[in-house]
């Protein structure tokens, strides 16, 4: 567990890294602010824009994901206003935003429906994720059990 992560934070399942993580980040403004963050928004007017969110709600989310270590401030030399950018564990989180988006373009879309798409530095589609054993064999929901902690 990172640092960042106030040592008071109560977890709705301590033992569980899907919990705990949706804890953090699990919703709907802090995933958008994370998206929009990994698309080059650093400002509070900047997501306030993008994202159209209440002020409120948008400062609350903004000073959650920083006290969590999933952004960082910083105050630019002769400038007001704080400038938000991913730490190193925001950014760990593009995998899950991808794989998200992925989601959403198979099964919350309409066949042709408009929508955007993110493409690698040379214009492709990024490919689709998939979670490989070590053998290279698919893994799935079948394929696959979480060990608990003893309890």
């Amino acid at each position: 567990m990172t640092d960042a992560v106030p040592a008071d934070q109560e977890w709705t399942d301590p033992t569980c890294p899907v919990a705990r993580t949706v804890d953090l980040v699990g919703d709907r403004w802090s995933l958008l602010i994370v998206r929009d963050a990994m698309d080059g928004a650093a400002s509070f007017t900047d997501f306030r824009n993008r994202l159209g969110v209440a002020r409120n709600i948008l400062s609350d989310r903004l000073r959650k994901l920083t006290a969590h270590g999933i952004l960082a401030t910083s105050t630019p030399p002769g400038a007001k206003r704080h400038i938000y950018r991913l730490t190193d564990s925001g950014q760990e989180l593009f995998t899950a935003v991808v794989a998200l988006r992925q989601w959403g373009e198979r099964h919350a879309f309409a066949p042709g429906e408009d929508r955007s798409v993110l493409v690698d530095h040379d214009g492709r589609d990024v490919p689709r994720l998939s979670v490989l054993d070590r053998s290279g064999r698919p893994v799935t929901a079948s394929t696959s059990h979480v060990r608990k902690v003893a309890g």
